[in-house]
């Protein structure tokens, strides 16, 4: 294996998937089975006032890991093998590269953005601002009954900016550093904050370790996204040095100490204001997005994501995530080969 070469051939067509085929069905995608697994466990957990749940919250969370790594490493080193001993070693190698991107493109999506964001403003466009409405209740957490067009169209581009570190810069990074195994790492731990992620009674104790997991995951992704944000900016003739300065200065804005990152620079990029009503008011004195915004907006961050993903994830993981990844499929398919 040429594992140079391998890596970037990994990366481009785990692009050219995403862009071409798009995501898994929801009904067979790894993620909706790890929720399912969570799900259960949620059902049976009684000690939520106890420091247990604390316990039970990180056993949980290493189940997940372990268990999606280990389907994931011994699918990517069985047809390494199998295919290389069947029928010849560049069959295992193209397989293999092949099944890795399929797995690294599950983890992260960029494309996904517009198909979610253009029937909104189709029907924004139209003047069908109850069908957008509903639509857009379906990207969001808060109340969209009665909203206005404008902050329609800013939902629109709160989740599409806030998102881009979670669905994008962050499985890229552990991907390059850590292959498979840095991808589901944090995909875990950013479902089970989604999920289990709450400041209340059910969740406070059970969800502490995956809520403070994912924030230091995305700790230095968050950081860095305004400046790939400004430099997709740059290219695309928009205010790109507003972006650093505006992520400097109103980051703190969310109650989450990573989204305002991205969200306040593409913001300041975009030259919008982004409103969350009662919460925050980003890049305020600007006027609030169109449906045209909207569009400009999934370029922005579609744009950063490619060059992220192509800059970051080919190096790293050129340099050291597929070294990590083959020494641990080895040692996966080492164990198999002991147990069965």
């Amino acid at each position: 294996m040429v594992l140079w070469l391998d890596a970037i051939l990994v990366v481009v067509l785990a692009l050219a998937i995403d862009r071409y085929i798009g995501e898994v069905p929801n009904s067979v995608h790894p993620l909706r089975w790890m929720g399912n697994i969570l799900a259960a466990i949620d059902r049976h957990v009684s000690c939520r006032g106890s420091r247990k749940a604390i316990l039970i919250g990180l056993l949980s969370y290493l189940l997940v890991f372990l268990l999606f790594t280990g389907i994931g490493l011994l699918l990517t080193s069985l047809v390494r093998y199998g295919l290389s001993a069947a029928v010849s070693p560049l069959a295992g190698e193209i397989a293999w590269i092949v099944v890795t991107a399929v797995l690294f493109k599950i983890s992260f999506a960029i494309f996904s953005f517009r198909k979610h964001c253009d029937p909104i403003c189709a029907d924004l466009d139209a003047g069908r601002t109850e069908d957008a409405a509903a639509k857009v209740q379906m990207i969001v957490s808060r109340n969209t009954k009665g909203m206005d067009a404008e902050h329609i169209a800013s939902s629109c581009c709160e989740t599409v900016t806030e998102n881009l570190v979670d669905s994008i810069y962050s499985p890229v990074l552990y991907f390059g550093i850590l292959g498979i195994p840095g991808a589901v790492m944090f995909r875990c731990a950013n479902l089970m904050d989604a999920m289990w992620g709450y400041l209340n009674d059910k969740y406070a104790l059970l969800g502490r370790f995956p809520a403070k997991f994912d924030d230091v995951l995305g700790f230095v992704t968050s950081r860095v996204s305004p400046y790939f944000i400004a430099l997709a900016g740059m290219m695309l003739g928009m205010d790109w040095r507003a972006s650093v300065p505006a992520a400097k200065a109103e980051h703190t804005m969310t109650p989450s100490p990573n989204s305002g990152w991205s969200m306040t620079a593409a913001a300041a990029v975009l030259g919008i204001s982004m409103e969350k009503r009662g919460v925050y008011v980003m890049n305020g004195g600007h006027p609030m997005p169109t449906t045209a915004d909207v569009r400009r907006c999934c370029r922005l961050i579609e744009l950063s994501a490619i060059i992220y993903l192509l800059l970051v994830g080919i190096i790293l993981y050129g340099l050291i995530g597929i070294q990590v990844q083959l020494f641990v499929e080895d040692c996966v398919f080492g164990f198999w080969g002991a147990v069965f």
